[in-house]
């Protein structure tokens, strides 16, 4: 008797043997790319070739991810380049920010045409804070008709020159409300300042990018981003912590590749350390490996949670976003602190040209979020829980 295979498994597999086949091509040249330091042009259209731009954007019947198959696609390509991971990270957590920010249950049309148009998506959109009106907003919206005017400059992560829809939060000088709008490429008065020379993931494309009189329409504002934490509805509360743990599974990613990489190595005789079989090189394998699946064990749960409420939608549950936040934040602290950890121990085991490249991308991702930040938001929600403890204070 044979087990019939549902469609939703089948989709998965297909998907997963498609990452890995562009995780195959990446890793044939992620070190000469990685010295070259250019922007993802190559890398990008690898991965719209393949078809996993269009792939990774929320589901919908016919079409999309769910979130526990794009994490997994994330990981495999970030395993070979992690900058290429980041790209394929921030482009999916960007692409659900229609659902996240839209003042109506559903708000399908950027996500319609981004399958056809295979669009690649980032941006830079923060989350409310408790001294973010001290400074002054760098991104500011003028009503202009039915639009707005765009002007500032805000810093991106990744694919900064080459992304199709940039997802930014600005301030409506004429509300005061807080829009978060997607700009398309090549839209006038946008100009991109790339980062040149970073420590690692020099392949993702960041940089500043400047508007000057950019009009918006109003078909490009996707929603309002509330002011403050109590304000924020739980399905929008989701919209940080998603990011966060996308970027968790590169970070995945970055451990997974540094390790198998220097197996090969160790397994080829190719090391100047220790000889294959010595007693202490089996011991830190052992180690390290054992903090890899400790981690990835961590995440996986994170993920199983975020995939829950964000199938929940929006009948979420008003406390459950800071659960999920916790177990992301919780994911976030066990994950950097492996990943950095086996990265720079595999530079004892091994001797090779581009090794370092592992430990080089994961101080970058994970130099934004300090651990002792995440434990004290981690520790208040042990402490306060059930007493509503915002998603917003794991930042």
């Amino acid at each position: 008797m044979t087990t019939a295979v549902r469609p939703a498994d089948e989709q998965r597999h297909v998907l997963l043997r498609t990452a890995r086949d562009v995780a195959d091509d990446l890793a044939t040249d992620a070190i000469a790319r990685d010295q070259a330091g250019k922007p993802p042009l190559d890398e990008t259209a690898r991965l719209r070739e393949a078809g996993l731009l269009a792939a990774l954007t929320p589901p919908r019947p016919g079409r999309g991810a769910d979130w526990r198959t794009g994490c997994a696609v994330i990981r495999e390509i970030s395993a070979a380049d992690s900058s290429v991971g980041e790209v394929l990270a921030r482009h999916y957590a960007h692409a659900w920010s229609a659902r996240f920010y839209a003042s109506h249950p559903h708000a399908p049309a950027p996500e319609e045409a981004s399958v056809p148009e295979q669009w690649l998506w980032t941006g830079a959109v923060r989350h409310p804070a408790p001294d973010e009106g001290t400074a002054g907003p760098d991104l500011a919206l003028r009503p202009r008709g039915t639009g707005y005017v765009l002007n500032g400059r805000r810093s991106v992560d990744t694919a900064a020159a080459v992304a199709d829809q940039i997802v930014l939060d600005a301030h409506c000088s004429g509300t005061g409300d807080v829009l978060v709008v997607r700009i398309p490429r090549g839209a006038q008065g946008v100009t991109v300042e790339p980062a040149h020379d970073r420590l690692g993931q020099r392949v993702a494309g960041a940089g500043d990018v400047v508007f000057e009189r950019v009009a918006v329409t109003a078909e490009q504002v996707l929603g309002r981003r509330p002011h403050d934490e109590e304000s924020t509805a739980p399905f929008t509360a989701l919209a940080g912590p998603a990011l966060r743990l996308a970027l968790c599974h590169v970070a995945l990613g970055i451990a997974e590749g540094a390790l198998v990489e220097a197996r090969d190595l160790s397994r080829g005789g190719r090391t100047h350390r220790l000889p294959g079989e010595h007693p202490d090189l089996l011991l830190t394998y052992g180690e390290l490996a054992s903090a890899a699946q400790a981690a990835t064990a961590m995440a996986d749960r994170a993920t199983e949670a975020m995939a829950r409420a964000l199938d929940t939608g929006a009948h979420l549950d008003a406390e459950e976003p800071a659960d999920v936040a916790a177990l992301v934040a919780t994911a976030e602290t066990v994950t950097s602190k492996a990943t950095l950890h086996i990265t720079a121990r595999v530079l004892e085991l091994a001797d090779a040209p581009g090794l370092d490249r592992f430990w080089r991308n994961a101080r970058v991702l994970t130099a934004h979020h300090p651990v002792a930040h995440r434990l004290r938001s981690i520790g208040e929600h042990y402490l306060n829980a059930p007493h509503r403890v915002p998603a917003a204070v794991f930042r």
